[in-house]
C-alpha cells in the first residue's frame, strides 16, 4: 500500500538478510516480483506470499522459556507480588501492534505522530492501543504538582517531593477540577465543581490552584480575554450596561497575565535537565487529561463541562 515506516537498524538487518535469502532461493525470478515471506507450498517462483504466520508463530512462542513477571496475587487474604510465568497465550501477532504503540507512548512520542506510525485515520483509534502506565502517570503528576501556584502566581510547593498515597487521597477528596486548575472551596467541591460562588473568576479566589500543566490553557484564556475586550470596544451593537457587564476587567487581565509570568519565571529558574523532565511530565498529564477529561492531580474523575469564564450575570 506504499506505506513508509521508520525502523531500527537491527530490524533493517533482519529484513535485508531475508531478502537475500529469498533471492538465493528463487534466483530466476525478478526481485520486484518476489515476496519477503514466500509460501513454501505450490510456489515455484516465489511470487506467492504465505497465507498466515499464526501456526508457526505459536510453535515458536510455546518453545520459548518462561518469562517471569511481577504479578499481584492473594495469599491468606493479603495482596502480595510474586514473579510468575507470563501467559504465553497473550503473545500473538496482532498483540505486537499494541506493544509497538505502548513502547512509543512510553517514550513520549506525540499522539498525532503515533497515529501516522500506526496508519490510523482517527486519533481515537490510536489511543485505544496504549495506556499511560499508572507508575509513569504518578511520577508525572508529582513533578507537575511540585510547580503548583496560587492565584497570585506564588509557588505553593517549593520543594519537589513524591506524595504519599494518603496525601493523594486527601487531595482527591478536597479538590475539584475547574477550567484552569483546581478549586478547594468546600461548597464547590461538594457540588462537583458546579457551584462556584464567584462564577468561575478563579484568578480572584484564594481557593484556586493551578500548575505548570495548565500554562497553555491560561495563555489561551488571556488571549481570549484580550480578543473579547477589543471586540467589545469596537462598534458592537449593544446597550452600555450589557457591554459593561460583558467587558473583561483590566484587573482580571492583569491577574491572569501576572499568573502566567509567575509560572514562566519559576520554569526559567530550573536547569535544562529539570525543564526537560517537567516538559515530559506535562505532556503525560495533558494527554491523560485530554483522554479522561480530568486527571488525578488530586481531582475526582468527573467529566464536568467547562463553564464559560464569563457566565451571564443577572442585571
Amino acid at each position: 500500500m506504499g506505506r513508509r515506516l521508520p525502523i531500527g537498524k537491527a530490524t533493517a538487518a533482519v529484513i535485508t538478510t531475508q531478502q537475500q535469502r529469498v533471492r538465493d532461493m528463487f534466483s530466476d525470478t525478478p526481485g520486484g516480483e518476489l515476496k519477503l515471506l514466500p509460501s513454501m507450498r505450490a510456489n515455484p517462483h516465489g511470487t506467492k506470499a504465505i497465507h498466515s504466520i499464526g501456526e508457526g508463530h505459536r510453535t515458536w512462542v510455546d518453545a520459548l522459556p518462561d518469562f517471569l513477571v511481577p504479578t499481584t496475587v492473594e495469599e491468606d487474604g493479603q495482596a502480595v507480588t510474586r514473579l510468575l510465568p507470563f501467559d504465553k497465550s497473550r503473545i500473538f501477532p496482532y498483540a505486537y501492534r499494541h506493544s509497538y504503540a505502548q513502547r512509543h507512548a512510553d517514550a513520549g512520542v506525540a499522539p498525532d505522530v503515533l497515529k501516522e506510525l500506526m496508519d490510523h485515520s482517527d486519533l481515537k483509534t490510536t489511543q485505544n492501543y496504549y495506556r499511560v502506565s499508572q507508575e509513569r502517570r504518578r511520577d508525572a503528576v508529582d513533578r507537575v504538582i511540585a510547580l503548583q501556584f496560587d492565584r497570585n502566581g506564588t509557588r505553593v510547593w517549593r520543594k519537589a517531593q513524591s506524595l504519599l498515597d494518603s496525601e493523594h487521597v486527601r487531595r482527591a477528596i478536597g479538590e475539584v477540577s475547574v477550567p484552569y486548575g483546581v478549586c478547594q472551596e468546600p461548597s464547590n467541591v461538594a457540588a462537583g465543581g458546579q457551584s462556584c460562588p464567584i462564577r468561575f473568576r478563579c484568578v480572584g479566589c484564594d481557593h484556586f490552584r493551578t500548575d505548570v500543566s495548565y500554562l497553555p490553557d491560561l495563555q489561551a484564556y488571556l488571549a481570549g480575554l484580550l480578543r473579547s475586550q477589543e471586540k467589545l470596544r469596537s462598534a458592537f451593537a449593544a446597550d452600555d450596561w450589557a457591554r459593561s457587564e460583558a467587558m473583561p476587567s483590566e484587573e482580571e487581565i492583569r491577574r491572569v497575565r501576572r499568573l502566567i509570568e509567575g509560572v514562566k519565571a519559576d520554569l526559567g529558574d530550573l536547569t535544562a535537565e529539570e525543564q526537560a523532565q517537567i516538559g515530559e511530565a506535562v505532556a503525560v498529564v495533558r494527554r491523560s487529561r485530554n483522554r479522561n477529561r480530568s486527571v488525578m492531580l488530586g481531582m475526582p474523575r468527573i467529566g464536568q463541562p467547562l463553564p464559560d469564564g464569563h457566565a451571564t450575570r443577572s442585571a
